[in-house]
């Protein structure tokens, strides 16, 4: 069975990066959002990333953005993927030429497939917790059920977000079987500081089902 597709968000710091890359872990969020408490910008990038030399996929996650601040942390030369965490519409999110990741938050007990649809062109479906407060980060979980029901009726690379750690996700990835998994707050000492040791168990929990 193969390895879940793991992400650790909202990294702002040099060491974080390089110790999530040597557990092996598939990707590395950075946060290009203000009002997030792990919000970077596009200068700070290229040192914190300085040492991994494309051993990781690099996301570039927005809120919300105008064309132009997505272009800006494009233009760096160092996105692998864009990760949309608001409203945005299809017809933006495909419009930069880059593969993309649409992040769909779960607020009710029910998800139309409709939606899965909406983002035909999307490489990854993120499904996250709904909160009217922060996109994302919340460290809430949703209703699990939901993301099962529509990995069995869709064919579409899904990945799982909101309140994921060490202690639950060994039975996300055995009872619903994403393709991926995704965690910031669940890692984390303090927002945008990861511990290492909480890394360290959750992605040894995240595989330990596959391996």
């Amino acid at each position: 069975m193969t390895q879940p597709w793991i992400k650790i968000c909202g990294i702002t710091q040099n060491k974080d990066a390089d110790y999530a890359a040597q557990l092996g872990v598939n990707a590395l969020g950075f946060v290009f959002y203000s009002k997030s408490p792990r919000s970077i910008s596009s200068k700070v990038l290229p040192k914190i990333i300085e040492n991994l030399k494309g051993s990781v996929s690099i996301v570039a996650l927005f809120v919300d953005p105008t064309k132009d601040e997505v272009s800006e942390v494009l233009d760096s030369g160092l996105i692998d993927l864009i990760q949309f965490h608001g409203n945005e519409s299809e017809e933006f999110c495909s419009s930069f030429d880059t593969p993309y990741m649409k992040a769909l938050h779960i607020k009710d007990q029910f998800l139309p497939l409709s939606v899965f649809d909406k983002y035909s062109s999307a490489r990854y479906l993120l499904l996250d917790t709904f909160s009217r407060k922060v996109s994302g980060g919340t460290g809430k979980t949703f209703d699990w059920s939901i993301a099962r029901d529509a990995i069995e009726k869709t064919n579409r690379e899904i990945i799982i977000a909101g309140g994921l750690n060490s202690t639950n996700v060994e039975h996300v990835v055995k009872t619903i079987n994403p393709f991926g998994v995704d965690v910031s707050s669940g890692v984390e000492s303090a927002p945008g500081t990861k511990d290492m040791t909480k890394l360290d168990r959750f992605v040894r929990e995240a595989r330990s089902v596959r391996s």
